[in-house]
């Protein structure tokens, strides 16, 4: 079906009742609703198979590569503090505690901006405008020698990541079944262990670079900067913004691709704000039980910019430091790797994740209680917080609040207010996924018990081919941009 051929005054009727139908613009229905109209055929199992097989090939290396950068530069701060970045700008705790907290409250400030942005402007586009910002700030950190300065360039980075998770998980529900979804950001997010293994050792390597303008935390800027630039290139030539138009299928498997999604009850994308649906979420009490959640989660994101401190802070060397957090990602790509093979199987997110959440409820008392001689037992504590292998819907809220209240001077060394705080949030997260599967499996419940709703079945896109002929052809509920509260055969996963 070519493009060319469609006039571009498009309408969808709405049939409500036998005799009264409501029109409104194409533009309001899913954009794969356009592709797939009149695609009648069944999706063969081996050729569903072979699509899927090559839409692993061109996105998921190039979205595992992006997270990889994206966590290793946002960690960049933490590698630096032990290689001198604190001794350069000047800075006292307090302002290194800042730097990162301005990073999430950019982060933050902006994460409504982007995500508008993700669905007013193509998605592929648009993150490598973002990455190339972001590696540009990144680079800029080595020329800053205040703390002034830093607070700049870390604001920029926030503001510039802040794109990053809300955008992948867009591109994977544009592309996947949800059962295939576990699985694959379960691929992109072990990246944040790929970071920490690199991120260690670029760190050691930089330890070995004697220069006389450079110091080691300059040039972990400029190489990581450097690395951000070309994967912002590869992003912008090669990653696709959506089924619909991706530059590797042919015009046949980007309907294909996206009829495969339709057991989703999700659709492809819509490109138009509708404040009806933004009150509606706001509206959901499910909303603020994974607002709340994602909120716990992040509270002890402040380990992220302080682990090489605390792993130094245990009686090790700068050397030994830098190579100790490499084993720290090698534990979490392990657990991340298991977790999510074990949740897809299983088909139970919430309690896969709530049993790799216990580690780390043992790994907070441990780190409070074992004796701070035992160099060995605090090391493989603080490698069990890395153990959760779920990723949340990302929420910096109280990324703000650790660096404050938590790691000061007057906690340390042993640090046990902050890593009570952190404990609390650990164990409070275990029981919101408790209470949001039972809202959840009740919701399903309650749809399951409904009679069978017929309100959008009878919907039809108008096209204007090159002769003139007005054709309608129907559309499927799937595309028609409906939210989980309108399109009752939709089901949560659990």
């Amino acid at each position: 079906m070519s493009s060319s051929s469609l006039d571009e005054k498009r309408s969808a009727s709405y049939e409500l009742k036998p005799q009264t139908q409501l029109k409104v613009a194409a533009a309001d229905v899913d954009t794969g609703a356009i592709l797939a109209a009149g695609v009648h055929e069944e999706l063969e199992p081996d050729e569903a198979e072979r699509l899927r097989k090559k839409i692993d090939r061109h996105i998921l290396p190039l979205m595992c590569i992006l997270y990889w950068v994206q966590f290793m530069d946002k960690t960049t701060l933490g590698s630096s503090a032990i290689l001198g970045i604190k001794e350069a700008a000047r800075l006292t705790t307090d302002q290194y505690n800042w730097l990162g907290t301005v990073f999430y409250l950019s982060y933050l400030i902006f994460e409504v901006p982007q995500n508008l942005a993700l669905q007013r402007f193509p998605v592929a586009k648009w993150l490598s405008f973002n990455i190339f910002c972001w590696a540009i700030a990144l680079c800029s950190h080595a020329a800053c020698k205040s703390f002034a300065g830093l607070v700049v360039v870390r604001c920029i980075l926030g503001a510039c990541e802040g794109s990053i998770l809300a955008g992948f998980l867009l591109v994977t529900s544009m592309f996947y079944t949800r059962k295939e979804q576990t699985v694959r950001v379960g691929y992109w997010y072990l990246m944040n262990g790929i970071a920490q293994v690199v991120s260690g050792f670029i760190s050691f390597g930089t330890l070995h670079i004697h220069t006389e303008k450079f110091e080691p935390w300059q040039w972990l800027m400029i190489i990581t900067g450097i690395i951000t630039f070309c994967t912002a290139v590869a992003f912008f030539f090669l990653f696709p913004d959506s089924p619909t138009n991706a530059w590797f299928l042919t015009e046949r498997e980007r309907a294909m691709a996206v009829v495969r999604i339709k057991t989703n009850q999700a659709g492809v994308e819509n490109k138009h704000f509708k404040k009806e649906q933004m009150i509606e979420a706001l509206r959901d009490p499910k909303t603020w039980l994974f607002a709340l959640f994602a909120a716990m989660t992040n509270i002890p994101n402040s380990l992220s910019n302080q682990r090489s401190l605390i792993v130094k802070s245990f009686g090790f060397t700068v050397l030994q430091t830098t190579l100790l957090t490499c084993i720290d990602g090698a534990v979490e790509i392990i657990t991340i790797a298991v977790g999510v093979h074990v949740a897809a199987r299983t088909n139970q997110r919430a309690y896969t994740a709530f049993v790799w959440k216990s580690p780390e409820i043992l790994a907070t008392v441990l780190i409070t209680c074992l004796s701070w001689n035992n160099k060995v037992g605090l090391l493989c504590s603080l490698y069990l917080t890395g153990a959760f292998p779920l990723p949340d819907s990302s929420s910096p809220f109280l990324e703000v609040e650790i660096p404050f209240y938590g790691t000061q001077d007057k906690y340390k060394p042993r640090n046990r207010v902050p890593w009570a705080i952190i404990g609390v949030a650990y164990g409070g997260c275990m029981l919101l996924l408790l209470v949001i599967r039972w809202v959840l499996n009740a919701e399903n419940k309650r749809r399951d018990a409904e009679p069978p709703s017929d309100e959008y079945d009878n919907v039809y896109i108008e096209r204007m081919a090159a002769d003139g002929v007005v054709e309608k052809i129907k559309v499927d509920k799937e595309f028609l941009d409906l939210t989980d509260r309108q399109n009752r055969e939709f089901r949560y996963v659990l």
